[in-house]
């Protein structure tokens, strides 16, 4: 197995890379707002979408922000608050009740994992016992949070928004000190993101570079670019959700509803099925269309015994119940050993047959 074949193996036996079904997450994040019915209502929702995993954000707002940060101003109708630490304090779920959505969500066969954003966050949800992290794109760069992340010794994955690979190898570099369970999320943390600044080629360059599985964290407005992640190999595909688009927030107008994500899970299934077949074959179901719509020579003309067969003398015309037109140099200036009709189909059987053209070709 060459390095870029592995997976991923969740507890729960999941498995996540190449020859595995792709991991389409329905990313809840914050769009809950911070309403514990409304983010269960979701977990239903993306379930019924056929998703394999829901994902929740979390943050400790003391942790996460300078006293600053925490009374800044913030305005606007997006804010839940008047600071911004009352506005993300508005939109944070408590550990039990996370604990509780956790339970829900593998109540109905799904995988239940959380970006958290400061080491008390991710304290809290490694207590719930997920067999998966995420470490989002905007912590990349911090080593202390990757350094506890990994050692926890679950699967991580890892997105790669806002980075270069300069500062992927470093985040890399951290995760392996204690594990190679890795994913990888090909990423541009623009919201929404311009379908002319996705890069989903970007995917094989991270294969290449680091032999983990790659996916892909999408947030374009549409559906087509995350659907032709998984057409090019993505082994995860993760996309924000939503009940309501224009819902008070900001990463609603980059998310799905759920019409919209079961519309993807679908294309994405029937995406993994026309890759599957690597090498040019003929299918059983094409012989039958080939006998009706290709052609065999036939006659232009009604001919004698005798008559020497020049390129006027033939032409071709469907059904194939003939020799295939592949042979028309064959039997140029082959000898007819009985009188033929006009649209005759030729067949090997009534010429006299030039050297080295034999039985085996008769029904090619």
């Amino acid at each position: 197995m060459n390095k870029h074949q592995r997976s991923v193996t969740l507890r729960s036996g999941v498995k996540i890379g190449p020859g595995h079904p792709c991991f389409i997450v329905a990313e809840v994040g914050n769009n809950h707002q911070g309403e514990f019915e409304l983010a269960k209502r979701m977990i239903e929702e993306a379930a019924k979408a056929g998703v394999q995993a829901v994902k929740f954000q979390k943050r400790d707002v003391e942790a996460l922000l300078t006293r600053a940060g925490r009374e800044a101003a913030y305005s606007g109708r997006n804010s839940f608050g008047a600071t911004y630490g009352e506005h993300r304090e508005a939109l944070e779920l408590s550990m039990e009740q996370m604990a509780a959505l956790k339970a829900y969500t593998e109540s109905l066969g799904l995988v239940f994992f959380a970006s958290c954003w400061d080491e008390p966050s991710l304290r809290g949800i490694l207590d719930l016992d997920v067999e998966l992290l995420k470490i989002c794109s905007a912590d990349l760069v911090n080593v202390p949070l990757l350094r506890r992340s990994a050692e926890a010794g679950v699967p991580i994955i890892l997105s790669t928004g806002m980075s270069a690979f300069e500062d992927i190898d470093i985040a890399m570099a951290e995760l392996r000190r204690s594990h190679d369970e890795i994913v990888l999320l090909h990423c541009n943390s623009t919201y929404p993101c311009p379908e002319e600044c996705i890069g989903l080629p970007v995917m094989d360059s991270l294969r290449e570079r680091y032999g983990v599985p790659v996916g892909y964290s999408g947030h374009e407005r549409g559906i087509a670019p995350s659907v032709a992640a998984a057409a090019l190999g993505a082994c995860v595909v993760e996309r924000h959700f939503t009940l309501d688009k224009t819902m008070k927030g900001t990463d609603h107008q980059a998310s799905l509803e759920p019409a919209e994500l079961a519309q993807m899970v679908s294309m994405i299934r029937e995406v993994e099925k026309a890759v599957i077949i690597k090498g040019k074959k003929v299918f059983p179901e094409e012989q039958g269309a080939a006998k009706k719509l290709r052609k065999s020579i036939v006659f232009s003309r009604d001919l004698p015994a005798g008559h020497v067969l020049c390129e006027a003398d033939l032409t071709t015309r469907s059904p194939w119940v003939g020799i295939s037109p592949v042979h028309w140099d064959e039997v140029l200036g082959a000898t007819l050993k009985r009188p033929v009709k006009h649209e005759e189909p030729l067949q090997w059987d009534i010429l006299s047959l030039i050297p080295a053209v034999g039985s085996n070709v008769a029904t090619s």
